[in-house]
Order: C-alpha cells, then sequence, then structure tokens
C-alpha cells in the first residue's frame, strides 16, 4: 500500500469554514464537489467543528478555492492565513522491536514484531513489504501490522507531520495462540515504527520554490540579497540584452512570510522539499509561518505564494 505521490501531495493549507452556522451543510456540499472537479486539492476536517483544512498546491490555487466557494455556491467563509506543510524523512535505515502485551481481567492482548525501515526512493511514498517466511506472525495479523505502522508515519516523531518516502519490512515477529489480535499487532507495530524512526536519523522538510525573475542589470545586487534574505540561494544567472535573468531556490515558508510584509513576490514553483536548516526549525518560529500538520499523508506549482 502506498500514499499520493509527491507531486500530487499539497505543500500549503487553509484552514476555512462558513461565516454563517446556516451555511455548514451547504459548504461541505461545495468542498465534496470541488475535490470531485480538482484531484489535486485535498479536504481533511479542522480541529474547529464546521470547518475544514484545503490543501493546494500554491497560495493561488487555494485562492481559486475560496473564490469558487463564494460565487458558484455563494458562501461567505472566514478569512484564513495560508500556511506550509512540512514533511518528515529518514536519511538511513533501522530496525526496532515493538511489543504491546496488557492483561486484563480473563482476555489477554500480545502483539510482536520486528521492522526496519529505510528510506524509500522521492515521492514513492509508503511501501510495505512482508519479509517472514517461517509463520512467525500469522498473515491474519499482517494487514494490522502495517495499518500501525502506517498511522505512526503519519503522525511522525520530530513536529507531529507526516513521515514521508519510507520502506517499512516486517522482519519477524512471534504471537499468542489465545492473547493476540489485530489490535494487538497495530500497537506494537506503531511503537517498532516509532522506535526504528528515531534511529534512522530523521529530517524536518519543508518545501522549496523555484524562483525566475528577469530584472534590470542595475538592481541584480538588490535582487540577490532580498533572495539570500529569504534564506534562498541563486542558482545561475544569465544576461539578457540590458535584463539579468536569475534561477534562485527559496523556502516556501519564506516566500510567504515576505508577501505578508509587502515585500515583493517573484514567480515560482515547486521545486521538492529540502530539510529546515539547524535553527530553522518552523516551530521556532523563524519564518513566523506556522507549521500545519495534516491528519493523513498528503508537491504541485504555482505562480505566487499568497
Amino acid at each position: 500500500m502506498s500514499e499520493p505521490k509527491a507531486r500530487s501531495r499539497p505543500i500549503i493549507s487553509i484552514t476555512i469554514g462558513p461565516k454563517s452556522d446556516g451555511d455548514r451543510e451547504d459548504f461541505q456540499r461545495a468542498l465534496s464537489d470541488l475535490v470531485q472537479n480538482d484531484p489535486t486539492a485535498t479536504v481533511t476536517p479542522a480541529p474547529v467543528e464546521g470547518q475544514a483544512v484545503i490543501g493546494g498546491m500554491s497560495g493561488l490555487h487555494l485562492e481559486a478555492i475560496c473564490d469558487r466557494i463564494l460565487s458558484e455556491y455563494k458562501i461567505q467563509i472566514s478569512d484564513a492565513v495560508p500556511e506550509v506543510i512540512y514533511l518528515e524523512a529518514i536519511r538511513r535505515s533501522a530496525e526496532a522491536e515493538g511489543k504491546y502485551i496488557r492483561q486484563t481481567g480473563g482476555s489477554g492482548n500480545y502483539g510482536h514484531c520486528w521492522l526496519r525501515i529505510e528510506p524509500n526512493e522521492p515521492g514513492s511514498g509508503y511501501e510495505f513489504l512482508n519479509a517472514i517466511k517461517s509463520g512467525s506472525v500469522p498473515d491474519k495479523y499482517i494487514e494490522s501490522i502495517d495499518q500501525g505502522a502506517q498511522q505512526a508515519a503519519v503522525l511522525g516523531i520530530l513536529a507531529g507531520c507526516p513521515l514521508a518516502d519510507v520502506k517499512v519490512t516486517l522482519c519477524d515477529g512471534s504471537y499468542h495462540e489465545t492473547d493476540s489480535n489485530e489490535l494487538a499487532f497495530k500497537f506494537a507495530a506503531s511503537i517498532a515504527f516509532k522506535e526504528a524512526a528515531r534511529k534512522a536519523s530523521p529530517v524536518l522538510l519543508e518545501p522549496m520554490m523555484a524562483v525566475e525573475v528577469t530584472v534590470p542589470e542595475e538592481v541584480t545586487g538588490v535582487i540577490v540579497s532580498d533572495i539570500n534574505s529569504r534564506r534562498g540561494r541563486v542558482e545561475g544567472m544569465q544576461q539578457v540584452g540590458d535584463f539579468k535573468f536569475i534561477k534562485a531556490i527559496v523556502p516556501l515558508a519564506e516566500m510567504l512570510w515576505s508577501s505578508r510584509q509587502g515585500r515583493v513576490s517573484y514567480p515560482m514553483y515547486f521545486a521538492g522539499y529540502e530539510p529546515v536548516p539547524p535553527g530553522g526549525r518552523p516551530e521556532d518560529d523563524i519564518a513566523g509561518v506556522p507549521v500545519q500538520r495534516p491528519q493523513s499523508p498528503k508537491a504541485g506549482s504555482g505562480l505566487t505564494a499568497a
């Protein structure tokens, strides 16, 4: 089983809801219609009842969705601030054991498994393999182990963000004739996955945007300085007549923060995920942008960040 490919995973989200409680039912219907017509958008329940988290490929993408809700469905929605969707990843393979043993009255709960996790190819999502050949874990519990590992991957281990592109292999385990059940193995797999992930050099990832801009040669230094101030890096410059064509890579979080401060916005498109540098964890509010922690594994392109 696998999660959506990286190119279909949203990189930015907003939490919105109808301003009027009387529009809740129509709001949910509008979201359902929009998702059916736009496979690149995602909708998940928000912590606040009646609201929803909308995931998209760019600020323009989310803006278009909100405009449709207003113009086509005549629903007034609450204002929302775009949030970057961060991910987690592991950088090496690791193994760990998971045991869940509980005795409750007469019946017990017993689940035991060994999992190996390793980085998967970028964009390949979650993958589960069963390498047991001895029957140490009956086939009827394999799916529960897979589910437990998937649920642990969704929650991550660093900042509560989904752990992306990971291969999980069930190596070994054991069971009890009377006390083993699906739930016990699901818990055991979750325990094993989290422990292995902690040993696998986990890292927090942020979406990066490729910026391309053509400017008069005399302001090239100003633009390069601005890109550097956003934790960006210039990838190349080319002379085009009296202008400079500049290509750079900049964190999406910095582009959002800068747009809120009224600074210039550059044409850009999604370029991939990169590790958040030391001291730049989003919970430290380095970029001034809150972390969005989606409830399920959920990048795309756009011309503007907000």
